[in-house]
């Protein structure tokens, strides 16, 4: 049974939307008033459900009705000024459902006997109407609220419902996710971990999390029905929303504002709650089908849903399933060569090639002196048979992938059933899948060349040589594949304590394991072992005397395959699980009464418990596999919390310039075993002068705990290359945990103005202003910007230079390369550097900017025209690297977020039929070097159909959809790792078609 009012789900009238754009609107919610009195209605096509739901949030009055009533139902919505009593006829005239009034501020809907005429009226609810009705279930709590009922809230809410999400063409929650313009794409997602943009590298399974207000994935809370998801990737610091399944999906409520005050840990940027379906009667299949004309992405998914209510509970089980191919470098121009000279920019080629080059060591840099030639076997070669001054260089995209394969199988389901008139049970599980695959660019590697080495002929006459040498040709791309599986649990009560007051309690569980395997990878103990540089070893069954050696000089076939069968014996096998365990409880009701309304408060408490933990076997430079445990480690949390909210002025005691005035107040405390103790506050206003006009303000602090391995991952370091200029620089890095992490810590403030139009009822506008002020972001701001460290002044306080004639420098790094397999690879002297790479808190990071939204529809040419713009638009995105340092910009570069994201959408619906239209755009900004990279729009559409009557069509929708509609071209970034486009700013899909049926039983 469900029981719908304006004590359940604010903004779910929002949820209801046929638009292709989410809008982004607190809404005034009505107070109740007398029978005669009109409201504003706008409440567009779709289910009946979602109609009622979208009616009792803008009318103020409860609805009362069993789930079975209005199952697969639909409504033609309404628009305009109506009485609640004429406006609730309208939305089920089509329905055998007779309207009971319940005193003053409720409806009964009650299924209509077979061969009884409608209602006469909305009379009123006998004692055996009463009787007869559907029990009370605990109301919802909306995200944002802990307190069950009108969450007035100050804070902007976006809602997008299972109509959007159709209708957007959009396969899975986590592309829907990924594309909202308060959305950005710099971490966390598919293409840069591919195109090796992802800076922080802490993606390597290809997940995609969800970076609100470019704040970081891991500040962004998502939660599943209101419960926390276990983290992915290599630091399990962001939830995978491309776990979920898209066919479950209720709806999607995206917090906009820092909400630690409720949710505890990480709701820093936003809070994102992907509610599943609960309440559904009867069976829905579908099934979908698309590709990129552009080639690869080809795309099938398969559904099933079966549901059943009765009068005191519900159950239900889905079933989806998702595949999506590989899409290849080669198939896109801007990503097929790093040599990006033909679309305007610079050749960003290796010299680590094939046939290589005879490298020198100059100031600290391997510099390319002499080419090997090509075109010849590698046998006979003589000093004059080198190019010097040339180079040859290495197309590193070659073979390799922009997007992965993948597929999902996933499974949920969830019951509840009511055990007694004060209590329901309720739970569910969700278990999902998800497999992957792609290349990345093949092996490249520096080794040094000796005359025990058979082919061995040296330039510059010396007695031996380094050599920049790329395996791809021989040894393929890197290829990596691998799966993660995302097992949820929750089980639930709720309690009726009388006199208003509810519990609810419950126990969840949720893990995601993950495991990443590269077979076929070089190992350079055995390449050195090949080249002869040292002896036969008799832990291998290879000798090179027998079996050959290494030829570095040849191109083409100038080794056996039993050579690079040999040399490509490594591996590398990753496994990642990460662990939440909560149990919570929590009471709210009614406080007491004043003049504006009741005045309402949530108390409650958590204890959390979170693991991490990771096994990595590696048979890369050694002749035996290395195995390494990092882990586990473990924190437990306690948590309590509570939050008031008081009507101060409503319906009883309203005048004129204020006809409402609330007041909520939110803290939370919270106590982690390793790092301290937190406590942050959260205080909202909202005023309404006027009917039409609802102003709101929100001030609250934040903080998000650092990840398990952020704090314990033991702390490691090696060789590697950066640059400085033209020149590139052998430093030794740092990289690993540090036990001295402070917890993250945010401030932050918005306010908001919303209009709904009176002699325009379809108008309604909002805008919101925000701030949110980072400190002590933690990070690896080296390895964020690892091309820009050496020469920055920014950087200095992680770059220690090093003095090649200084004994007590290179005494430190001997002893830092003590602990590595690196520690006779170069020697001391050729280190320029010691970078450090660990995890910080940094200085911190600034974003303001404004959310616009408008909407309006109206009638046009025998059928609905709905119309709406969302856009975001960033005032400053400025960091701090250190807490000393100046305020860095960073707005409108490459790879970082751009001033101005917007969509606007269309939706003409007649009977049957609708089209939808939507335009996205990204504002053009400059790189760091003061070019300019161009503004990106494109154009997504879509007709659908949707059978009106009965027979065998009933039930039966199609939806032809069309992203990108044109096939427009990311605009071009000349990237120093040589793709040519801005993997954060934009993506390389293409023009992507897609047919969906979707047939209810």
């Amino acid at each position: 049974m469900l029981q719908l009012s304006l004590r359940r789900r604010l903004l779910i009238g929002l949820a209801t939307s046929a638009f292709l754009v989410p809008v982004f609107v607190t809404p005034v919610l009505a107070a109740p008033q007398q029978a005669t009195a009109a409201v504003a209605f706008d409440i567009r096509p779709g289910s009946l459900d979602a109609a009622l739901i979208a009616f009792a949030t803008q009318s103020g009055r409860q609805l009362v009705y069993s789930p079975g009533l209005v199952a697969g139902r639909r409504s033609d919505g309404i628009r305009g000024r109506f009485t609640p009593e004429t406006a609730l006829e309208r939305l089920v005239a089509d329905a055998p459902i007779d309207i009971h009034r319940r005193g003053d501020k409720a409806f009964v809907l009650k299924r209509r006997k077979p061969g009884a005429t409608p209602a006469a009226s909305l009379d009123s609810a006998t004692g055996d109407d009463l009787a007869e009705a559907p029990s009370q279930l605990s109301e919802i709590v909306v995200t944002g609220s802990l307190i069950r009922g009108p969450a007035k809230g100050a804070s902007p809410m976006v809602t997008v419902s299972r109509d959007d999400l159709d209708r957007s063409g959009r396969a899975t929650v986590a592309d829907m996710l990924t594309d909202l313009p308060q959305a950005f794409g710099g971490n966390a997602s598919a293409d840069t971990n591919l195109a090796n943009t992802d800076g922080s590298g802490a993606n390597p399974v290809v997940s995609t999390g969800v970076n609100l207000r470019g704040l970081g994935a891991s500040a962004t809370l998502v939660l599943v029905n209101g419960r926390r998801m276990a983290g992915s990737g290599l630091m399990g610091d962001f939830a995978d929303v491309s776990s979920l399944p898209t066919a479950a999906v209720d709806r999607v409520e995206v917090l906009l504002d820092g909400a630690s005050a409720l949710y505890g840990s990480d709701a820093v940027g936003g809070v994102v709650n992907v509610i599943l379906r609960k309440d559904f009667d009867g069976a829905e299949t579908r099934a979908r089908l698309g590709g990129a004309t552009a080639g690869g992405a080809f795309e099938r998914q398969f559904a099933q849903t079966l549901g059943k209510t009765w009068s005191s509970g519900h159950a239900l089980v889905s079933y989806e399933h998702w595949r999506r191919d590989r899409v290849a470098s080669a198939e896109r121009p801007y990503a097929a060569n790093a040599d990006l000279r033909p679309l305007g920019g610079t050749d960003h080629r290796f010299f680590y090639s094939h046939p290589g080059n005879v490298l020198l060591l100059v100031a600290g840099s391997y510099v390319p002196t002499w080419a090997i030639p090509a075109g010849q076997s590698g046998v006979g070669l003589t000093p004059a048979s080198f190019q010097a001054g040339q180079v040859n260089l290495e197309n590193q995209r070659a073979r390799s992938d922009i997007l992965p394969e993948q597929d999902r199988n996933a499974v949920y389901a969830a019951f509840g059933q009511q055990l007694a008139p004060r209590l329901e049970l309720s739970g569910d599980v969700r278990m999902s899948r998800r497999r992957f695959a792609f290349a990345l660019p093949g092996s490249v590697n520096i080794f040094t060349v000796t005359r025990a080495n058979p082919y061995f002929v040296s330039p510059n006459s010396v007695a031996s040589n380094v050599i920049g040498y790329s395996f791809t040709d021989e040894l393929g791309p890197l290829r990596a594949h691998g799966d993660s599986t995302s097992v949820a649990a929750s089980l639930g009560a709720d309690v009726d304590l009388g006199r208003t007051w509810r519990a609810n309690l419950y126990g969840a569980y949720a893990q995601d394991v993950t495991r990443r395997d590269g077979e076929r990878r070089l190992n350079t103990r055995f390449l050195n072992e090949a080249l002869g540089s040292i002896p036969d070893d008799p832990a291998t069954a290879y000798s090179a005397a027998r079996d050959g050696y290494f030829n570095p000089y040849g191109d083409g076939a100038a080794n056996s395959q039993a050579v690079l069968d040999f040399i490509a014996g490594g591996y590398l096998r990753t496994r990642y699980v990460s662990t939440v365990e909560t149990l919570n409880g929590q009471a709210d009701g009614t406080l007491l009464t004043l003049p504006g309304g009741p005045v309402k408060l949530a108390v409650g408490g958590q204890y959390r418990q979170e693991h991490f933990d990771t096994r990595t076997i590696a048979m890369t430079s050694r002749a035996a596999p290395t195995t390494t445990l990092t882990g586990p480690f473990d924190r437990k949390i306690l948590a309590g919390f509570a939050e008031l909210r008081a009507p101060l002025v409503g319906p009883e005691n309203a005048r004129s310039g204020m006809q409402r005035l609330e007041l909520s107040l939110a803290g939370r405390i919270e106590h982690y075993d390793d790092v301290g103790t937190t406590r942050n506050p959260k205080i909202g206003v909202v005023w309404s002068p006027v009917e039409a006009v609802n102003v709101r303000a929100s001030y609250g602090t934040s903080f998000r705990a650092p990840s398990l391995p952020e704090v314990f991952q033991p702390q490691d370091g090696g060789p590697t290359f950066l640059a400085q200029g033209a020149a590139s620089k052998l430093v030794f890095i740092r990289y690993g945990g540090n036990p001295d992490l402070q917890p993250e810590r945010a401030t932050s403030w918005t306010a908001g103005v919303d209009y709904s139009s009176r002699s325009l009822p379809g108008l309604r506008l909002s805008a919101t202003w925000f701030d949110t002020r980072f400190k002590g972001q933690i990070g690896t701001p080296v390895y964020e910007n690892l091309t820009n460290v050496l020469g920055n002044p920014a950087y200095a306080p992680f770059v220690q230079p090093l003095d090649v004639n200084n004994p007590a420098d290179q005494a430190k790094v001997a002893a830092l390369l003590a602990g590595t397999t690196s520690a006779g690879l170069y020697p001391t002297t050729a280190y320029t550097a010691i970078v450090d790479g660990r995890y910080v808190n940094t200085g911190g990071l600034h974003v303001r900017g404004v959310d616009l939204t408008a909407r309006y529809g109206l009638l046009l040419a025998g059928g609905k025209l709905d119309l709406t713009g969302n856009a975001s638009y960033l005032l400053d995105y400025k960091r701090k690297v250190t807490p000393r340092s100046s305020w860095l910009s960073l707005l409108d570069q490459a790879r970082q977020p751009v001033d101005l994201r917007a969509r606007l959408g269309a939706t003409w619906t007649r009977q049957a039929w609708s089209m939808t239209g939507g335009l996205n755009y990204v504002d053009d900004y400059k790189t760091t070097l003061g070019a300019s990279v161009d503004s990106w729009t494109t154009i997504d559409a879509q007709v659908a159909w949707r059978a009106q009557g009965a027979g065998w069509s009933k039930g039966l929708a199609a939806a032809f959809s069309v992203q990108n509609l044109f096939a427009a071209d990311p605009p071009f970034y000349d990237d120093p790792q040589g793709v040519g486009y801005d993997t954060a700013n934009a993506d390389p899909l293409g023009r992507f078609v897609s047919l969906q049926l979707t047939k209810r039983w």
